[in-house]
């Protein structure tokens, strides 16, 4: 494979809803009403908007020329690098939407979602399995609340302890939301910062852990790319000093089913279900940020629990010390079956997945070394940083490199991140692309590289080949418009 999936193609225009359509057109026919008509007036409905009448094949148009604009893992590769967006087998899809899993009601008695109730609660039992932990939560719905949640019961396990600390460490190589969810639970975050290997050392840890100190935030693999070589040491630091240790585990792509995680001293950890066990991501989610905990802070999980008692599964809310509740009812529960599925799809093959994802990204740590800076030279796990370093003195940026890559049909990887290397450039291929495709993206990258030197206006004005060029995004930024005329709109169509 030789030739880039980048294309003008056929991309066609397509209006706002509200500038389609004509009074009277619908895209249902309505079954026999049996009570009188009542038009709803506009103190009930406020001044919201006044949708516009469609027939069904300008809806069917309308979301399918949209769908052509959009990028997504199925359409080609998309190298986020903290966000492991890989491929989603689509058998995981096939058994969410089984009519006994997808047609169950939130409100059925737990006698009669027994099947559910057993696959959430054998998910509990997997994860904590292949994590090393002894419990597990299903309830926080994306990784940030499984942050906030991890938070909140290292909150309430301190104050059982009579203990009221208001900082925690934060290492510079944490991911970005570790700080937000540390302040929500009344904690400061403290910053600590990586050494020359871009890990944490026992010395910075020791020097920041004091008595007013809750713990330490690690995410490991860090954002660097580096799984913590020291956390055996930093884990025993914390603890001797009345600390526990959370740890983000948003990058377990490269680790899941090696590193037992209670066995190297972490005692609260949060998983994405949709990063790391292969169901949808962002636009498709929603999402699902399972928390797995040592013994000592099991008691004070989220409720309800699911329990198994004389051969049946409930939910119980019998927990004294818990939390309390997270999410309606138990959480995303149609995430919650595509892991189950890929779990059980794999089994002992999740170890190799993410050996091949760490030999994936190491692949591409060689092919594109010279090509870019390499800002840590060393084997790396599941994603590797660059810098813009080589092509500061040409002028071309981060941004460029982005923005021309889009041309070539690859989604840019993540760019400005970590704070801690200047111009980042963070690549995360995961294990579900090809040699093949890696090349194609390597190439990529040092055709671009090449453009920096001959082409230099052309990377100025990249993308050239998409439904939109290149924006504004600091005037968006200085000027953002948060609201939407939705009623000037509405009165175009009549």
């Amino acid at each position: 494979m030789k030739e880039f999936a980048g294309s003008t193609g056929l991309v066609l225009n397509e209006p706002l809803l509200f500038e389609k359509g004509k009074k009277g057109r619908s895209a249902v026919s309505m079954v026999r009403r049996d009570v009188d008509y009542f038009p709803v007036s506009e103190e009930l409905t406020g001044a919201g908007p006044n949708f516009p009448d469609l027939c069904e094949v300008e809806v069917v148009r309308h979301y399918t020329r949209l769908s052509t604009w959009n990028f997504g893992v199925d359409t080609g590769m998309y190298p986020l690098g903290s966000c492991t967006m890989k491929y989603n087998p689509k058998t995981n899809e096939r058994q969410a939407c089984l009519p006994g899993f997808a047609g169950a009601h939130p409100l059925l008695p737990d006698e009669l979602a027994q099947g559910l109730l057993k696959m959430m609660f054998e998910l509990e039992r997997f994860l904590a399995e292949i994590t090393g932990m002894e419990a597990v939560c299903l309830q926080p719905a994306a990784g940030a609340q499984g942050e906030l949640a991890g938070m909140l019961l290292l909150h309430a396990y301190l104050k059982s302890k009579g203990r009221k600390c208001a900082k925690i460490i934060v290492p510079d190589t944490a991911h970005g939301t570790n700080p937000a969810s540390a302040s929500l639970c009344g904690f400061a975050p403290v910053t600590v910062g990586s050494n020359e290997r871009g890990v944490l050392s026992l010395e910075a840890v020791a020097a920041a852990m004091d008595e007013d100190c809750a713990g330490i935030m690690v995410t490991n693999p860090n954002t660097l790319g580096f799984f913590e070589e020291n956390i055996r040491g930093i884990a025993e630091i914390v603890h001797s000093r009345g600390g526990l240790v959370y740890a983000d585990g948003a990058n377990m792509n490269a680790v899941m089913g090696i590193v037992r995680m209670g066995e190297i001293g972490i005692d609260v950890l949060h998983l994405n279900l949709h990063k790391t066990f292969s169901t949808p991501h962002g636009g498709g989610g929603p999402g699902a940020g399972p928390l797995c905990v040592g013994k000592k802070l099991a008691p004070f999980l989220p409720i309800p629990r699911i329990a198994r008692e004389q051969g049946l599964f409930r939910l119980s809310s019998d927990f004294p010390l818990s939390i309390g509740k997270l999410h309606a009812f138990y959480g995303n529960v149609g995430i919650m079956i595509r892991a189950y599925s890929y779990i059980l799809s794999l089994g002992p093959e999740l170890k190799k997945a993410s050996r091949l994802a760490v030999l994936n990204a190491n692949y591409v740590k060689e092919r594109l070394r010279g090509i870019l800076h390499l800002a840590y030279d060393r084997a790396c796990m599941h994603e590797c940083v660059f810098s813009d370093k080589l092509q500061a003195p040409l002028k071309i940026s981060t941004l460029e490199i982005a923005k021309r890559l889009i041309d070539y049909g690859f989604h840019p990887p993540t760019i400005y991140f970590p704070l801690v290397v200047s111009g980042a450039l963070m690549i995360e291929p995961t294990e579900t692309e090809t040699k093949e495709e890696l090349d194609l993206f390597v190439e990529a990258i040092r055709q671009i590289v090449e453009e920096a030197g001959e082409k230099r206006e052309l990377l100025y004005s990249a993308p050239l080949r998409t439904k939109v060029r290149r924006l504004d995004e600091t005037g968006a930024a200085r000027n953002p418009r948060l609201t939407f005329p939705f009623n000037d709109l509405a009165g175009k169509n009549g």
